[in-house]
């Protein structure tokens, strides 16, 4: 389990990461987020399968439903009874079917409309989630790629000057051996510091050695740390996804309250293609909802198992994939009080290296500029270069510390394994409860299509009785029905 400082699992990803797994064999697995396993993949697919047999019943049910409706339509229209009596008693119970099947209906129609509120809150949420994580992988990327620009500012700065300024004044001063000795020296420094600073452990590709800097006299954007492309890379592509996600979640929540909208507007107007529209519709709303569930219930499964520990999965995954070393990795993802810097060996030499440059540098300008004026100005650039070195240094010690990209980190840990996981919980429930909810309107919506053929029929029979469409008989058999539903 995850114990660094900052983060700890949520109740929702420890109730998650319980669920029993089966695979294909129906043998129990464990529970290790091992996403590149056959295995572990077939967990997944097996719990995804779930909402495939939930929809298989829903079918079965509809069907049923189905069915029964066209027989009892076939049996109503076989029947023919002339009394008063009876027509009375037939339009009781008619207004009675009628006020079961619109309630059914309305109620149907409200619990799918709270489900798509559900789901636009479930949506929010888990783009909130992706939206902190790609942030913080940005920040991130930010981060190492200031290290790679101060880390190739001074490694250029210092191959130039020894490439340059250094060899010049070696030229001037080459009547004087003892001063010779000084300038030689402080090149071998400079050449310590670029072999120090160009092979951090943070790097994952080979960098140049001090000898090709120094004849190349610069440090290329293409030596740039893997890591932070691979960061960069992440962020771009998470964004990118969530973009298409957060849309299609969008679409499928506008139709589910198209359709139950238009449904009421239906069944008000009582206009039979516009409800045999949204019936055809409703058949595609059940698939999707299903399918959907099916799909949340899997990620809620396999991010419940991530989230639950984390730090174990990236630690191995990033060193197998870049070849970073364990400790560097441990050092910014855990960022413990008592862990020790693995740049601080090579900073530390880093700044001695620089300090001995600097003094031996103001001991030739004590010695040499009296008697060689014109080594005054290659001292000076030097002076100025080690200024300029030493600055950036100062920054690279900041930014290597473990804090900012700790950080960083977890927020992402958080927006994902917090936020993201309670969206995704949120559209598993929208999707379970718009499922249900098209269910029942399917069941439901052939009797509404049924009672406008009847009030049809009645609406045909007072036309053939009297001029005005609106006699007394239509009157009265609204008058019964609306008294018997009350």
């Amino acid at each position: 389990m995850a114990a660094f400082l900052g983060y700890s699992p949520s109740q929702w990803v420890l109730l998650c990461h319980r669920i029993p797994r089966l695979d294909f064999g129906l043998e129990s697995r464990g529970n290790t987020f091992q996403p590149e396993v056959w295995e572990y993949q077939q967990t997944l697919l097996v719990l995804s399968s779930l909402s495939a047999l939930c929809l298989l019943l829903s079918l079965l049910g509809v069907s049923s439903s189905l069915i029964g409706w066209c027989c009892r339509r076939r049996g109503n229209h076989e029947e023919v009874d002339d009394s008063d009596d009876d027509d009375e008693c037939d339009d009781v119970t008619g207004g009675r079917r009628l006020c079961c099947v619109t309630w059914g209906t309305v109620g149907a129609v409200v619990i799918c409309c709270a489900a798509i509120g559900i789901g636009f809150y479930g949506n929010s949420e888990a783009n909130d989630g992706m939206y902190q994580m790609t942030y913080s992988l940005a920040t991130a990327n930010h981060t190492l790629s200031s290290i790679d620009i101060l880390v190739s500012d001074t490694v250029s700065l210092l191959g130039l000057a020894v490439s340059d300024q250094l060899t010049r004044l070696e030229e001037l001063l080459s009547r004087r051996d003892d001063l010779i000795i000084v300038a030689r020296n402080a090149r071998r420094q400079a050449e310590a510091v670029i072999d120090l600073l160009s092979n951090l452990p943070l790097q994952a590709t080979p960098p140049l050695s001090a000898a090709q800097l120094t004849t190349q006299g610069n440090y290329t954007a293409e030596n740039q740390t893997e890591s932070a492309v691979t960061v960069d890379w992440a962020a771009q592509r998470v964004g990118s996804l969530e973009e298409y996600r957060w849309l299609s979640y969008v679409l499928l929540l506008l139709l589910d309250l198209l359709i139950c909208l238009f449904i009421l507007l239906a069944l008000a107007k009582e206009t039979r293609w516009l409800l045999l529209l949204m019936s055809s519709l409703s058949w595609l709303a059940l698939f999707l909802s299903w399918g959907s569930l099916g799909l949340e219930t899997a990620t809620a499964v396999a991010l419940s198992d991530f989230c639950v520990d984390p730090d174990t999965y990236i630690l191995n995954t990033t060193q197998l994939d870049l070849g970073v070393r364990q400790d560097v990795l441990e050092y910014y993802l855990l960022c413990n009080k008592g862990m020790r810097s693995p740049f601080q060996q090579r900073l530390t030499q880093s700044q001695r290296a620089l300090s001995n440059i600097h003094a031996q540098l103001t001991g030739l300008e004590a010695m040499a500029i009296p008697q060689f004026p014109q080594a005054e100005k290659s001292l000076s650039e030097l002076q100025q270069v080690l200024n300029v070195t030493e600055g950036n240094f100062q920054q690279l010690v900041a930014l290597l510390n473990c804090r900012a990209l700790n950080k960083d980190y977890l927020d992402a840990i958080k927006g994902l394994c917090y936020d993201g996981m309670e969206g995704v919980l949120y559209l598993s429930l929208f999707s379970f409860l718009s499922a249900l909810s098209f269910s029942s309107l399917l069941c439901t919506l052939p009797r509404a299509w049924d009672q406008f053929h009847s009030d049809s029929g009645d609406y045909d029979d007072s036309d053939d009785d009297s001029e005005d469409p609106f006699g007394s008989h239509q009157g009265s058999k609204r008058f019964i029905q609306w008294q018997s539903s009350i």
